[in-house]
């Protein structure tokens, strides 16, 4: 059995400049763990699978395609392929989100900002 804690696992580099894990990746899915600070956010970015993203800790705005929601702790929300998203930290505690993208993303994100 593998077991990885998100909190203590190795970051990765990204585009985003924030704390984001890898959790997880086989042929079939991928898992990274983000964490976002008090006023950072994601940059508005397309990825060509699809995604779903829940909530693990904090409050933040999620936007997908042209909505915009306020979402808090054991919220899921589905983003498919290729339409645009991203996430702020509006608030003033960290925001976590495990991010999940099934099938695993073999193309490099297209990032829109």
């Amino acid at each position: 059995m593998k077991t990885i804690n998100a909190r203590t696992a190795p970051t990765m580099k990204n585009p985003h400049g924030v704390r984001a894990a890898k959790l997880y990746e086989t042929e079939a899915a991928q898992a990274v763990h983000i964490e976002l600070e008090p006023g950072q956010s994601l940059k508005r970015h397309a990825t060509p699978t699809d995604v779903f993203f829940y909530v693990l800790e904090g409050t933040g705005v999620v936007e997908v395609g042209e909505d915009r929601a306020e979402v808090g702790a054991d919220t899921l929300v589905e983003s498919p392929s290729g339409i645009p998203h991203c996430w702020h930290n509006e608030g003033s505690e960290p925001l976590r989100v495990l991010v999940v993208k099934a099938p695993r993303q073999s193309e490099p994100t297209r990032m829109l900002e």
